[in-house]
């Protein structure tokens, strides 16, 4: 049986489930989330959300430090440095084009999406990607390679 996408999903007041998505879009209002612990199915809505990881395992390896650089190897995509309201930040790679003329513009994602899409640079990262929702987000900075 298929639970679905295996997340972290982080909330914007700081709470963390774990758990898994379905039928999961960046235009949709609320995700599909069922609950790891307690197999509870919750319709989260994406407002709510600073982001949401999808992960390879929920333990991940508490010792691991996951590498935050861009090495010296040409990467599929443009690298950025996205920060948060809460000021964390993420390092990773933003497939496909850049929505841009002269900066980053979640406006020209798409009419509704609500956030893009970031690729941990560290390929042995937990995170195999990682959802950014928009409205949680302070600043993104594109590098120029």
């Amino acid at each position: 049986m298929n639970n679905g996408d295996k997340v972290v999903v982080r909330f914007m007041d700081g709470k963390v489930v774990k758990g898994y998505v379905t039928d999961f879009r960046i235009d949709s209002e609320t995700i599909n989330l069922k609950d790891q612990a307690t197999s509870e199915a919750h319709r989260v809505p994406i407002s709510e959300l600073k982001a949401i990881f999808f992960v390879k395992s929920f333990k991940g390896i508490s010792e691991y430090v996951e590498k935050k650089a861009f090495g010296i190897r040409r990467l599929p995509g443009r690298k950025a440095f996205v920060k948060f309201n809460d000021k964390e930040s993420l390092v990773g790679i933003i497939e496909g084009e850049i929505p841009w003329d002269k900066g980053f513009s979640l406006a020209k994602l798409g009419e509704h999406a609500k956030g893009f899409f970031l690729t941990p640079v560290d390929g042995n990262s937990n995170n195999d990607k990682v959802f950014v929702v928009g409205s949680a987000i302070q600043d993104v900075t594109i590098m120029v390679a």
